[in-house]
């Protein structure tokens, strides 16, 4: 076995174990408590052109929302991360997730948004075709670290060091300037954020927690997720790209989205290409 694969397998094994401690349960369907959403839980007939009856999640595809898309803000620091009444910013840590990731793309793509992808180093490197796939498709990275850890639990230069090592592997996998950083478990300190601005990356924080590394279904997800934000008004959207659950609901948020007057915001670092760049290229 290679140890790329390996390498893939430790990294899963430490992503599932470190965000949730139980085991994953996907049941459940997306007819969940949308206050505003159309009647979809309605029997439908099956006829010799339609073998198979839809399901919610068919429903949010066939029905695919035009406008949900918002404008994009050019972020230089946390200071210009000023979001209007009704405007999210959908987040994926952890990943890049084979088959996890692609299909959250896809999803994205069919409602028009964009993302922020904060992709933790050591998956980065063991899945690069992944990682440049989401560059390709017009979305946002950032890192998460290298390995994930709680950064509180190390020394300054520890953590440092994995801020760095973390930021460099995403950086090499996609060949890409990394702009953006989120602390694992949300694990931050005074000291720590202000090494981050100095060395040229924003700090995403979280507004609204989908909470999906809970072992609950999609529904369950989708629906405190909206619930979350309807109290908040607008936010940060953490969700995470390593979950099937997340992928399964995320065609029925995003349906509810555009169903409640949301817009889903786009961010743009607005770095200057750096020497780490430069000296990737050669």
């Amino acid at each position: 076995m290679s140890a790329r694969v390996l390498c893939a397998i430790a990294s899963l094994a430490c992503l599932l174990s470190s965000c949730a401690g139980r085991p994953v349960s996907e049941g459940g369907t997306l007819v969940s408590s949308f206050a505003a959403a159309p009647a979809i839980d309605a029997p439908v007939k099956k006829g010799p052109q339609d073998p198979v009856a839809l399901t919610p999640v068919a429903w949010g595809r066939i029905n695919n929302p035009a406008g949900l898309s918002g404008r994009t803000i050019e972020v230089a620091s946390i200071a210009d991360l000023k979001l209007r009444d009704k405007e999210v910013v959908l987040t994926f840590d952890d990943g890049p997730m084979p088959k996890k990731t692609e299909r959250i793309l896809a999803t994205l793509d069919e409602f028009g948004v964009k993302g922020t992808f904060l992709m933790v180093g050591e998956m980065a490197k063991a899945h690069p075709d992944i990682a440049k796939l989401v560059v390709r498709s017009g979305h946002t990275i950032g890192s998460h670290t290298y390995r994930h850890p709680n950064l509180r639990s190390l020394s300054f230069d520890a953590a440092v060091e994995e801020i760095e090592k973390g930021k460099l592997a995403v950086s090499r996998a996609t060949n890409e300037e990394v702009g953006f950083f989120r602390f694992p478990y949300l694990a931050d300190s005074s000291r720590l954020r202000s090494w981050v601005a100095a060395n040229g990356m924003v700090v995403l924080d979280v507004q609204i927690d989908s909470k999906d590394y809970f072992s609950d279904s999609p529904a369950a997800v989708a629906t405190r997720t909206m619930n979350a934000l309807r109290n908040h008004g607008r936010g940060i959207i953490l969700l995470h790209d390593i979950h099937h659950r997340t992928a399964a609901m995320l065609p029925a948020l995003l349906t509810q989205l555009k169903a409640e007057g949301y817009k889903v915001v786009n961010l743009q670092h607005s770095h200057k290409p750096s020497l780490l760049m430069a000296s990737l290229a050669n």
